[in-house]
Formats: C-alpha cells, sequence, structure tokens
C-alpha cells in the first residue's frame, strides 16, 4: 500500500531545499545522472526492465505507434543522457530579477523568479519523459511526482532509482524525484487530490487521461500534448518546399503529438501539388484519406500501393498518431482557418506560401501554441526550439503556452524594499 500523502510530504520537504540550491550544484546532479545512464549496468537493467514492459504491451494487443513510444534501446538511452547534459548547460532561471521600478514614494519594487514547489506528472507510454521531468524540474528547483502508465512501470522504477541515486551522490535530496510505481489507477486519483503537497499537476497522455485529470483534480492542471495539426498549402507556396515539408510533418515520427494530421490544399494549387505530395507519403506507407475533390484528382486506389482512399467525416479533428493523414481541398484561406478553427486542438498549425499578406493572416487568426512558417510542424518540441528538453507541450493560456521547459516551471514573488515608508 503506497503512502501518498508521505511521498507528497517528503516532497514538499525537498522542494524546500532545492529552492535554495545553487545552480552548480543542481549542474553537477544533472552531470551525474547523465553519466549515470550511461553506466553499463544500469543500461542493462533499463533495456531488461523495459524489454519486459514491451512484451506485456505486445501481448496485450498494444498498437505499434505506441509501442515505439515505450521503446528505449541504447541510442535512445545515450540520447536521453545528452538531453540531461543540456539542461545543464542551459541558464538557471531561478533567483532572475525582472520588472525592476521604484515608485515615487520611494518604494523599490522587482519580481523574483523561484519554483513552483512540487509538480505531479502523470504520463503514459513513454519511460523518457522520466528523466525529462525529472532534470528539468530538478534544475528549475521543483520537486516531482511522478506516475507512468502501466505500461512502462517496470521502465518508470528502473530510471527513479538510476536518478535517485545520482540525487544522493551529488547531495540533494533524492526525495525530489519520486515514482508511484503501482499501476492501480486509484493512486492518479489521489495524486490529483493532493493539495496539501502539490502545486501543480501535469498530464502527458491522450484526451481521456486529460479529461480525467480536469474533472477530478483538486490541483491546477496544465494541459496538452493533444495534437491534432494542419498544413495549409497556399496557391503562392514554393512547389520545391511543399512535398519535404509535408513529408517530414508527417513520416519523421508519426506517433507523436506533432505530427501532420491533415493537410489543406488551395484548389487552385491542388492539381499540380497533390500528385506528388501523395507519391511521397504512400512510398512511405502514409495512407492518405481524401475529402471528394482530392479523390478526384488522386483516384482511389490509383497511387502507390492503393493507399488512398476515400476520407469519412471521422477522418478530420483525429490525432492519428499513425502513417495516417487526411487531406481536404479548400477555396480560400479563410476556408483553411475555418476548418482549423472547427477541428485543431491549439498544438500545431502550419502554413506554406510565399504571399506576405497571407502569411500574416494566418499567423495572426490561428490560435496555436506554435505557428509554423514555410517548416515542418515537428519543429514544437523543447529541444528544436532551443529549451533543452520539455516537460510537456501546453495548448493552454494559463500560465504557460508551448513547450513547458524551465522558465515555464517557475513563477515569480514582489519583492518590496522601503526605507520606513507606512502607507497613508
Amino acid at each position: 500500500m503506497i503512502d501518498l500523502e508521505a511521498i507528497g510530504s517528503r516532497a514538499r520537504t525537498a522542494s524546500r531545499a532545492l529552492a535554495q540550491c545553487a545552480a552548480e550544484q543542481k549542474n553537477h546532479a544533472l552531470m551525474l545522472i547523465a553519466q549515470a545512464l550511461e553506466i553499463e549496468h544500469h543500461i542493462e537493467a533499463i533495456l531488461s526492465a523495459n524489454a519486459a514492459d514491451i512484451a506485456a504491451a505486445r501481448a496485450a494487443g498494444m498498437a505499434p505507434a505506441l509501442l515505439d513510444r515505450m521503446l528505449l534501446d541504447r541510442r535512445r538511452i545515450a540520447g536521453i543522457a545528452a538531453d540531461v547534459r543540456q539542461v545543464a548547460t542551459l541558464a538557471d532561471p531561478v533567483g532572475e530579477e525582472f520588472d525592476a521600478r521604484e515608485r515615487p514614494n520611494g518604494l523599490r519594487i522587482r519580481k523574483r523568479r523561484v519554483p513552483l514547489g512540487v509538480i505531479g506528472v502523470i504520463y503514459e507510454a513513454r519511460p523518457n519523459v522520466t528523466v525529462d521531468v525529472a532534470a528539468l524540474c530538478l534544475k528549475s528547483g521543483n520537486a516531482a511526482i511522478l506516475r507512468g502508465g502501466k505500461e512502462i512501470t517496470r521502465s518508470c522504477a528502473v530510471l527513479t532509482s538510476v536518478i535517485r541515486q545520482a540525487l544522493h551522490e551529488a547531495g540533494l535530496p533524492d526525495d525530489a524525484i519520486q515514482v508511484i510505481a503501482d499501476p492501480d489507477r486509484a493512486y492518479v486519483e489521489g495524486l490529483l487530490r493532493l493539495d496539501r503537497f502539490i502545486d501543480v499537476i501535469i498530464p502527458r497522455g491522450g484526451a481521456a487521461l486529460h479529461r480525467f485529470c480536469r474533472e477530478h483534480a483538486t490541483i491546477p492542471v496544465i494541459t496538452g500534448g493533444i495534437g491534432v495539426c494542419h498544413a495549409y498549402v497556399d496557391p503562392s507556396a514554393d512547389l520545391s518546399l511543399v512535398v519535404p515539408i509535408i513529408h517530414n510533418a508527417k513520416v519523421q515520427r508519426p506517433s507523436v503529438c506533432n505530427s501532420l494530421d491533415t493537410l489543406l490544399i488551395h484548389r487552385a494549387i491542388a492539381a499540380a501539388a497533390l500528385p506528388p505530395i501523395a507519391d511521397a507519403l504512400t512510398a512511405s506507407g502514409v495512407d492518405v484519406r481524401a475529402d471528394p475533390a482530392a479523390l478526384a484528382i488522386l483516384g482511389a486506389g490509383e497511387r502507390s500501393r492503393g493507399r488512398v482512399t476515400a476520407a469519412t467525416t471521422a477522418d478530420f479533428g483525429t490525432e492519428f498518431m499513425a502513417l495516417i493523414v487526411s487531406v481536404r481541398v479548400v477555396d480560400s484561406l479563410d476556408e483553411a482557418i475555418d476548418h482549423i478553427v472547427q477541428y485543431g486542438s491549439g498544438h500545431s498549425e502550419a502554413v506554406l506560401a510565399e504571399d506576405a499578406a497571407v502569411i500574416d493572416t494566418f499567423v495572426a487568426a490561428v490560435d496555436a501554441s506554435a505557428v509554423f512558417v514555410n517548416t515542418s510542424t515537428r519543429f514544437n518540441d523543447g529541444a528544436e526550439l532551443g529549451l533543452g528538453a520539455e516537460i510537456a507541450v501546453s495548448t493552454q493560456k494559463l500560465h504557460a503556452r508551448g513547450p513547458m521547459a524551465l522558465q515555464e516551471l517557475t513563477t515569480f514573488k514582489w519583492i518590496v524594499v522601503g526605507h520606513g515608508q507606512v502607507r497613508g
């Protein structure tokens, strides 16, 4: 039986210690974590635990896309360690002072950036999130309570053990990072109600998890990571750029939230642009689900391997997380924007155009955490945007939006300094 109150209390105590740690000590701990992930017996333990998780998930019928998200191998572990080192090189936001001013009465006022405190993170089939969260929370002075999905319980337990050992060696409280390893879903609801100790909950998973957290939490919840991502191809687009951008956005890693789900293409360019786009996608194993206008251009079953089929209503507004893309032909920029307003999730949207007025209108009118101009939606990622890593991609507007990294894991306090002033 797991005592959530005890876990929360230990996390709160650890958070107070972390908030006062110098950047050098936190960076030392991060480097020790990265080194520990590269020790051979740790690698073997991680791979063994992950193999057991993968075997159980495959036996339970988990989809290939999710199995890919679960998988850890030597290359991915090395990448995780590199990401931790990258976080160690980033500027520490804690203690930064800004918005300094002096009032007419002589009061000197400034804001100082401070950690949020204790962060609860609930995530599904991505064990790498364990390390990403730990690194970002440690660098930003926050303690973290982790609850990975039942599919990755073994992987999370081993990774957390490695992290806690490194924290101990660095002289930091190992309770700064704790994991709830029991797969019983009751612990999720218990975590959501641990408001005495936890300052914010960040769920990383599907829409059902996000909805469950919003409905049951007594703690502020930051949601995101649900990607229904669109790309609009305008008649002014440079056709030499369109195919590689669309291909990358869909194919480079289809199982993640910033991969392309729906292609919107202007009727004036559809006949010229759609065939090479479809050829490139289908050659890479993508199923293209086309609306009637797109289907008339491509021909059902006539292109590569018969992968072009008629779209249904359900194919729009769906996060596929697989080698599937829906296509719709639109008559105007306004129609494309209206489609995104109706079906988008506020995650990542792209416009391919050379017309500055089209670009400006799209950027201004589309409400998303990130808007991309003549590039792939796959760049909505903390590391790719220069943040080192991310704890989540928030599609909310309070208090953070887009990839949440170090600065987004802090808040601030007002500091007011006087010399005897009293309020009249």
